[in-house]
């Protein structure tokens, strides 16, 4: 047996295993880097978040990243090119992080890399039928498997495209393992770039799990943000609570047949984006509106769409818990205005559970890498877009 196939084989048997999750999102904040220390797998998994951090990127690395970003025709020289670039970086965070916190490469099991979304593209957007679902994330996992000696997993999406789903969202198996309790029906909601939930029954029973994309999150804001206010994202939703709501933009911007879409379904700023904006904007006349009240609209339209969606799916009375992980729980009006659409519904977040609501989504990552190695498919039943599959590709280091 090839000696790092045994090692492969020797750490997925490991009793506890440590596992660093990474997730880099379309806000492209930075890497957030999550050391897990997780046993069991299935139903009996435990983990315990060790350390987290958000490993910054530079101004040069992001404005590298945005001009390969959600766009249809781009340089292919450049993509080529940032697949090496993005997991270099990646790998250099890593190390850096290690090194921070006491540990040494060789003492880590695996890593999981979500790697950097460029591209989504299911069939709901780009509408040719001679065409499957896609989407592209970059960031190849070879490169910091070997920069770092560690076993990685990534390309985690490619699996669940394979089995008839859309690539998207992914939240929902490690929402199930790790956040589901008997008696409670949660709803476990990421407000990160895009807004997406999962529903976990009370009942435990997998095949009654539901998750879904519901539209933007915090992406319209931030990029508005970026282009007319030189900030990365209206912190204490400062900007936001000076303007008011202007109906008639609101009303544009919910014009859209995704939101009549049928669930589950999957969207990005492939659709969301300043010229959406822009378009709305223009079918509302509103295009001399104030900065500060178009900054207020677009909290209102995410907190719609967030709450419209739950409303939908959930039409009998339920009394479920909303937990919040991703930015968007840090911008106060947008969790208020939730909060009275949904009044029948109790708020906290991923703390209440002992997870970092920050180092959710990496976790999560975490979560995939050690059911591929040490669990089974989990049986969700035939849910449309929730294929019963393990997800990861592994690189080994040498």
């Amino acid at each position: 047996m090839n000696n790092q196939i045994q090692n492969l084989y020797l750490k997925a048997n490991k009793a506890e295993r440590l596992i660093i999750g990474l997730m880099s999102g379309t806000s492209m904040d930075g890497l957030d880097i999550a050391l897990c220390k997780v046993s069991g797998s299935g139903a009996d998994t435990d983990i315990e978040v060790l350390e987290f951090k958000t490993g910054d990127f530079t101004p040069d690395f992001r404005a590298k990243v945005k001009a390969v970003f959600s766009k249809k025709e781009v340089d292919l020289q450049l993509v080529c090119l940032m697949n090496e670039l993005i997991a270099d970086t990646h790998a250099g965070l890593i190390n850096d992080a290690l090194k921070e916190w006491g540990y040494q490469n060789e003492e880590i099991d695996f890593i999981a890399s979500h790697g950097q979304t460029i591209f989504h593209a299911p069939k709901s957007l780009h509408q040719m039928n001679d065409y499957p679902n896609g989407t592209l994330q970059i960031g190849d996992g070879d490169h910091i498997a070997v920069k770092t000696g560690i076993i990685t997993l990534s390309d985690f999406r490619q699996k669940h495209l394979a089995a008839g789903g859309e690539g998207a969202p992914l939240a929902v198996y490690g929402d199930y393992l790790i956040f589901s309790k008997k008696a409670e029906d949660r709803i476990m909601l990421n407000i990160g770039g895009i807004a997406n939930f999962t529903y976990l029954p009370g009942s435990l029973q997998a095949d009654e799990v539901f998750s879904t994309d519901v539209g933007p999150g915090n992406t319209l804001m931030d990029q508005f943000m970026q282009q007319h206010f030189n900030r990365f994202y209206d912190q204490h939703a400062a900007i936001s609570l000076s303007g008011n709501l202007n109906q008639d933009l609101l009303s544009a911007l919910l014009n859209n047949e995704f939101f009549e879409a049928a669930f589950p379904k999957t969207t990005g700023p492939e659709l969301f984006n300043l010229d959406y904006l822009l378009n709305a904007q223009k079918a509302s006349g509103t295009a001399n509106l104030k900065k500060e009240d178009v900054m207020a609209t677009l909290c209102h339209f995410s907190a719609e769409t967030i709450a419209h969606a739950i409303q939908k799916c959930f039409v009998r009375e339920i009394k479920a818990k909303v937990l919040m992980s991703g930015g968007g729980m840090h911008n106060p009006l947008l969790v208020n205005l939730l909060r009275d659409k949904l009044p029948d519904f109790s708020f906290g977040t991923t703390a209440d559970l002992n997870i970092n609501p920050d180092a959710k989504e990496a976790v999560l990552f975490a979560v995939l890498a050690n059911e591929t190695l040490s669990g089974k498919p989990i049986d969700f039943g035939h849910r449309k877009g929730v294929p019963s599959v393990c997800m990861g590709k592994i690189s080994l280091p040498k």
